[in-house]
């Protein structure tokens, strides 16, 4: 199947995980069914399902989703072996278990006691591991065509370099590409590139505005510590600064414990350094919370939805929605989606108002911007227009809380590597800038806010946000 897609394949993978769930709930209940001495099989096949053991089903079966979508198994297996891989499946599987354990206090159901528990639980995780084992090969030829994979920066060009690159090269189910070294053309080792194949990217002096300018998920540094301990410094200071992951070979710095984890690769370890609080865990619980939250807010926001669609198509023409591309978790593009509030083709327009940009730094704002449409004023200064990124946030280019998403020609405008951390996060609906004085802020603080937010972050500050955008909303606070 070289002309499968990974997010085909993905997609009959989640659909596989979801039968499981759904079977091995059904072999669960059949088993306890048994086990009660007063109730026959009959019987149970018979039982009415109540509305509300229904819909606690349906709230289960969309929060397993989301825990094993956010949980990792469907990521590159990068730097993972097999055996790390069935732990996954059981932390997520385990994770997914006790919420159904919490919702069975909620609405109570008779069958769902211990025996079903451990019947379920060891059934979906059997079932989920079986399912990666036949589907391996399938990954396996889509990783080698290509697609899916993690992009790799090597710094250094010595044997040690080259090492890690064969190890890399001779495991595809770690998912990744190489896209080159970093190093000067003068050392010693760069003999080595012909050795390896792959290309010279750019030397130190020139790593910043690469990192820039590229995507990049991943970087290793494989220096001589000794005589090349300044460049791996800065290297890692800006890949800290950008958001950018930087992994080491073991022993080489004394780093700090907060920000690191150590990584195995069949035998050699490694240390990832990272300025990200957001680990598996918690980005499992913030994405069930986006799952929901966003759900729950498109159904009952439907209406105003529909009357602003309809109100935009009969006062202007043109598209209802307007859809830009913006840079979102590790600067890679995705679209973004809005009610349209200015004129048709007011983007191309922009270049002509430059001279009446209001705020300092990269963003671009205008208070009265001509372009803006009646209707579109009022629904600037509500946030209606705003409201469609709930679809983004339902597709996981967007949470509900995070650092704003901006145009590409805001980010080319930046200046300061810091700015680019914000980046490490996926961007969100609302955030700490815009419930601390929205528009009104300048540029600086607003990063600021958004540095705050990355460093602090915890369900509860999501909650807290979300809560203090109500008000601010309504009073229309810096709105423009």
């Amino acid at each position: 199947m070289p002309d499968l897609s990974r997010r085909s394949l993905l997609s009959v993978l989640k659909l596989l995980d979801f039968l499981a769930a759904a079977l091995c709930l059904l072999l669960a209940a059949t088993v306890t069914a048994h086990a009660i001495p007063s109730l026959s099989f009959e019987e149970f096949l018979s039982m009415r399902v109540k509305v509300s053991n229904f819909l606690m089903i349906g709230v289960f079966m969309v929060a397993w989703h989301g825990i094993l979508a956010e949980s990792g198994i469907y990521q590159s297996t990068w730097f993972s072996s097999p055996q790390n891989g069935a732990i996954e499946i059981l932390k997520a599987t385990s994770f997914g278990t006790g919420l159904l354990l919490i919702l069975s206090f909620i609405v109570p159901i008779r069958m769902i006691n211990l025996l079903f528990l451990i019947v379920y639980w060891l059934s979906v995780s059997t079932c989920m591991f079986l399912v990666r084992l036949i589907l391996r090969s399938i990954l396996y030829r889509v990783w080698l065509t290509g697609k899916n994979l993690r992009d790799v920066v090597i710094v250094g060009t010595n044997e040690r370099a080259l090492q890690l690159i064969k190890r890399i090269e001779a495991m595809p189910e770690l998912g990744c590409r190489i896209k080159g070294f970093i190093d000067e053309p003068s050392v010693q080792g760069i003999s080595n590139l012909g050795k390896s194949g792959y290309p010279l990217l750019t030397n130190f002096s020139n790593f910043r505005s690469f990192l820039n300018q590229n995507p990049v998920d991943e970087i290793i540094i494989c220096l001589p510590m000794k005589s090349r301990y300044e460049e791996a410094e800065r290297i890692i200071t800006l890949c800290e600064k950008e958001g950018v992951v930087v992994r080491l070979l073991s022993d080489l710095f004394s780093v700090n414990p907060g920000r690191t984890r150590v990584n195995s690769l069949e035998g050699l370890d490694t240390i990832t350094i990272t300025s990200v609080t957001l680990e598996n865990g918690p980005i499992i619980a913030k994405r069930l919370f986006d799952l929901v939250g966003s759900g729950l807010l498109l159904v009952f926001l439907s209406p105003v939805l529909l009357a602003t669609a309809l109100l935009i198509k009969a006062t202007s023409p043109g598209s209802v929605f307007f859809v830009q591309k913006r840079l979102g978790l590790n600067k890679r593009l995705f679209r973004i989606y809005k009610f349209r509030t200015m004129a048709q083709g007011a983007d191309q327009m922009q270049k002509e108002f430059e001279s009446l940009n209001e705020v300092n730094g990269p963003a671009f704002k205008i208070r009265n911007d001509p372009r803006i449409t009646p209707v579109g004023k009022f629904l600037r200064k509500t946030s209606i227009d705003e409201l469609p990124q709930l679809f983004n946030v339902l597709k996981g280019d967007m949470s509900l809380v995070g650092p704003r998403p901006l145009p590409v020609r805001d980010y080319e405008n930046f200046r300061e590597d810091w700015h680019r951390r914000r980046f490490s996060v996926k961007p969100g609906i609302t955030c700490l800038w815009q419930v601390g004085g929205r528009s009104d802020l300048d540029f600086n603080q607003w990063m600021e806010l958004d540095m705050l937010y990355i460093d602090s972050w915890s369900l509860w500050l999501d909650v807290k946000i979300l809560l203090q955008t109500i008000p601010a909303v309504l009073q229309g606070r810096g709105a423009a």
